[in-house]
């Protein structure tokens, strides 16, 4: 059994012996825990035939990790500097391969169609980078790629945020857009003091599990969501104040915005905060006619 890359003085042994600064561009922080390592990947479920996509790989604690539970590993990974390393501390592991790429501008279907064609298995398990934990889940999940769910670590406020109940200050156009991909739950809150260097904020790692099919129904997708947006423009607004400063011309139409409203049976004195998925779903539905 190789020794573990997660330990806080092996963490410091490689990170001397290339020279290695952390970039605060890029939201470095490195998890120096093997304990909380093997949790994450406990959650993601993996078996011998599982594949596993990591983002932001850093030097490897949690590859190596992934790479003893699972099949295959692919890990992209934004920091050119850390290539050599990843070479020489996965070199135990040939079940892992490293693409230097930004996650965001990469085509991970294609990516999943080379690396993963004969697997019907694959988890996306990081340790996301916090300046850019949204984008990357919400680019994941409506590029429809061929995974089972992910399993990511990521700011506690932003997880709260994707978990979150109606009726509750957290709940938002967030919670909506993930959880009408998937089931999303909390599965473990992470302190500050086992990375290096420590972040501001608490962290929690987030499971999310892809639903069949998406929790509701719509005419159209990109209109349910730009809905859902501008129903949470101002918190504080009601319903028919945002999507009339929200909605394209939507000052003049208040009248066809309060005819959808009466047609989904929604109060138009509501806040964004208190509809279920399934009425903002109703609600989109019924103002879609209106602004093709």
């Amino acid at each position: 059994m190789n020794k573990d890359i997660a330990t806080p003085i092996r963490t410091k042994a490689i990170l001397e012996k290339h020279g290695f600064s952390f970039k605060k561009s890029l939201g470095q922080n490195f998890l120096i825990d093997t304990n909380i390592l093997k949790r994450i990947v406990d959650h993601a479920d993996l078996t011998e035939s599982s594949g596993a996509i990591e983002i932001g790989p850093g030097i490897g604690a949690l590859t190596e990790q992934l790479a003893r539970r699972s099949k295959k590993v692919v890990a992209f990974e934004i920091d050119q500097r850390l290539l050599p390393i990843l070479e020489e501390t996965l070199a135990p592991y040939s079940n892992t391969k490293v693409i230097h790429s930004d996650v965001l501008k990469a085509n991970v279907n294609e990516v999943m169609a080379e690396e993963f064609n004969e697997y019907d298995d694959v988890m996306v398990v990081a340790n996301l980078p916090y300046y850019v934990t949204t984008p990357i889940i919400m680019k994941l999940l409506e590029e429809k790629l061929p995974i089972r769910g992910l399993v990511v670590m990521l700011q506690k406020e932003v997880a709260d945020r994707i978990s979150a109940k109606p009726g509750t200050k957290d709940y938002g156009s967030l919670s909506i857009a993930v959880q009408y991909y998937t089931e999303a739950e909390i599965a473990m809150v992470v302190p500050k003091t086992v990375f290096v260097p420590q972040p501001n904020v608490d962290s929690a790692v987030i499971r999310l599990i892809k639903r069949t099919e998406p929790l509701v129904q719509v005419k159209d997708e990109d209109f349910f969501f730009q809905v859902t947006r501008a129903s949470f423009a101002q918190r504080r607004k009601t319903l028919l104040n945002n999507l009339s400063s929200q909605l394209p011309d939507g000052k003049l139409r208040k009248e066809e915005i309060l005819a959808a409203l009466s047609e989904a049976e929604v109060d138009p004195g509501r806040r964004g905060e208190t509809l279920s998925i399934e009425e903002f779903a109703r609600l989109s539905d019924a103002l879609y006619p209106y602004f093709q």
